[in-house]
């Protein structure tokens, strides 16, 4: 037998809030809406709280309890944390995953198809109850009031991110959210669009100016009237095409 190093005695009686591997990247299944699972990669971290008792963990344990993850999905989630609080005698586990999701969109005109990419993330934690967050990150447009009330022609607009994050929510979509994001938005963001398409999205975000304030606003209402979401948080952050800075606002349930 070798030498268990790690789990050596620790006197010095400083216990650790978080002990384990992060940037590990990992192939993994998600649901998907319309096509019912679609297939991406994750980059991970695991970890443990550490008793104050012990000198360190086993980090090969991190690793081989992915073995196990099937489809994502809250319960096999839990599983994973369960699995790593009873290996490495711990109170607590957490686990965090982003990952590339895509969805595919259909030009306004034209019905060209092509896919867009929304950056998503998972936080779980496990001490006696299990906790998720969901985080999904949205590109939208968005056109300023104030900019089309003063101008005689045109008005300033850019992309924006609006970041949609819920916890302990039933069953929520990815492209439920990102459908609420568009909507608050001026006009939604296409990979693909032609030129008929392009006259379209410029004449509706031009139609429905909308500070981030708006957008917030608009986004944090649909959220709020879906029974499934009880906590959540909406930012919107807009990549400002006249200033040398960005415009944000951020909503949030108690």
């Amino acid at each position: 037998m070798l030498k268990d190093v790690q789990g050596q005695a620790d006197f010095r009686r400083m216990p650790l809030k978080h002990v384990g591997i992060k940037n590990l990247r990992w192939p993994i299944v998600v649901k998907d809406k319309a096509k019912g699972e679609q297939h991406t990669v994750a980059n991970f971290t695991l970890a443990v709280d550490l008793p104050q008792e012990l000198r360190g963990t086993h980090m090969s344990r991190f690793v081989a309890v992915l073995r196990d993850l099937g489809t994502i999905h809250p319960s096999g989630l839990e599983s994973i944390l369960d699995t790593l609080k009873e290996n490495l005698q711990a109170k607590k586990a957490m686990l965090e995953m982003d990952f590339p999701y895509f969805i595919e969109k259909t030009a306004p005109v034209s019905g060209e198809k092509a896919l867009l990419d929304l950056n998503c993330h998972y936080r779980a934690e496990k001490t006696d109850k299990f906790s998720l967050y969901i985080c999904v990150e949205v590109p939208i447009h968005t056109l300023c009031p104030c900019s089309k009330e003063i101008s005689s022609n045109g008005a300033h607009n850019q992309r924006a991110i609006a970041k949609l994050e819920i916890k302990n929510a039933g069953m929520v979509w990815l492209e439920e959210l990102a459908a609420m994001a568009e909507k608050g938005a001026s006009a939604p963001i296409y990979s693909l669009l032609k030129r008929p398409d392009e006259k379209f999205v410029t004449e509706q975000a031009y139609a429905t100016p909308r500070f981030v304030e708006d957008a917030v606003r608009e986004i944090a209402l649909a959220m709020a009237q879906d029974k499934r979401i009880g906590w959540y948080r909406v930012t919107v952050e807009s990549m400002e095409s006249i200033h040398n800075h960005d415009a944000f606002a951020c909503i949030e349930r108690d």
